[in-house]
């Protein structure tokens, strides 16, 4: 449990085209309801091995609930709901059944890359393949990151 910092102007927009443009006829309750309902569609398009998963947003700051079967899977829900633009931190109040250690969170900077990444947190490049894998589905391209995104780095 904890709170995790993210990058408040960067990331995945919570709302596409059309919901935004619906969200200005809206009061400020119905627009947090719906963004709310966005993010927990992104966390079950994950189909990560998690129970009753339920958030609530204040201003810029998230709070999520539920049980993980896993630490890696509590882990992708907060990475889930902090790469979103207009989200500064996530207030974890889940919990998990098979308890592992836990990975330390990367901000991703102007001019890294996964290997850059690795060789800092490893010293060794090749491992960026570690850090690929434990961020899926979230990324799905290793070259395909960027700056303010939040990555989970596993113990190796």
């Amino acid at each position: 449990m904890g709170l995790f910092s993210f990058l408040k102007g960067s990331g995945s927009k919570l709302l596409d085209k059309k919901s935004e443009e619906a969200s200005k006829t809206k009061s400020a309750a119905e627009v947090t309801e719906m963004k709310k309902d966005a993010m927990l569609k992104s966390i079950n398009d994950l189909n990560l091995p998690v129970k009753n998963v339920t958030l609530d947003i204040n201003g810029d700051t998230v709070t999520v609930y539920g049980q993980a079967e896993t630490q890696f899977a509590k882990e992708l829900v907060i990475l889930t709901a902090g790469n979103n633009v207009g989200i500064s931190s996530v207030d974890d109040r889940m919990s998990v059944i098979k308890v592992e250690p836990e990975a330390t969170f990367y901000e991703v900077k102007s001019g890294d890359t996964l290997s850059k990444i690795a060789k800092s947190h490893y010293g060794d490049a090749m491992k960026y393949n570690s850090i690929f894998e434990a961020n899926k589905p979230m990324l799905k391209d290793p070259d395909k990151i960027y700056p303010g995104q939040v990555l989970r780095i596993p113990k190796l």
